[in-house]
């Protein structure tokens, strides 16, 4: 039977919310849309932008890819039959079309930033993380309210994570400590927040 779209109890979205943000953070604990992490966090704004992009994406892709699953390609949909081997195939679809949106958007009204971003706006269709967050809100059997608010929280944790890391690696890359400039120096940083995230969430016992 197909689920009727709602919200779950507030007492249910509360901790789906923390664990997309922290616990379960895609950036930091699952390692995944590493590529923008460390092209982009030398700069505050190019982080930010990039935040809002991939956050946009994640939510609006899991706003259109939750009905598509349950209505037109689970065995229990409207048509009866079992299209699911579809799914990863017209997800990307939506996440692309929904990144060729963004890159317009930003193309047409800032083009330092849609310059900045570069190669890394294209590839938010092919960022794992956000392929991930829709296929997590399948894998999970999370309503349509709460995998909104999953695809939201997992945005803004990618994004705290970006603004975070581009904060502390701009300012030490303008003192001189070279540590943090380049490949090596991110992923050193990364491994810092998570070292703070993962022990104060008792994610790892350390």
């Amino acid at each position: 039977m197909i689920e009727t779209p709602g919200l779950m109890p507030t007492e249910d979205l509360f901790p789906i919310f923390v664990n997309a943000m922290f616990t379960k953070n895609f950036l930091l604990i699952m390692f995944l849309g590493l590529c923008s992490y460390v092209g982009l966090t030398t700069n505050s704004e190019t982080s930010k932008g990039m935040s809002m992009a991939v956050t946009f994406v994640m939510t609006m892709s899991a706003i259109l890819t939750w009905p598509i699953y349950h209505y037109l390609l689970s065995p229990a949909s409207i048509i009866g039959k079992d299209l699911t081997f579809l799914r990863t195939i017209c997800f990307i679809l939506i996440i692309a079309s929904f990144v060729q949106l963004v890159e317009f958007i930003i193309r047409r009204f800032s083009p330092p930033l849609y310059k900045s971003l570069g190669i890394y706006l294209p590839l938010i269709a092919t960022n794992c993380a956000v392929l991930g967050v829709v296929l997590m809100n399948i894998q999970e059997g999370f309503t349509y309210g709460a995998s909104i608010i999953y695809a939201f929280a997992a945005g803004l944790g990618y994004s705290w994570v970006m603004l975070a890391t581009a904060a502390v690696r701009e300012k030490l890359i303008m003192r001189g400590v070279d540590l943090f400039s380049g490949f090596i120096g991110a992923f050193f940083a990364a491994t810092m927040v998570a070292l703070i995230v993962v022990s104060y969430f008792s994610v790892v016992k350390l």
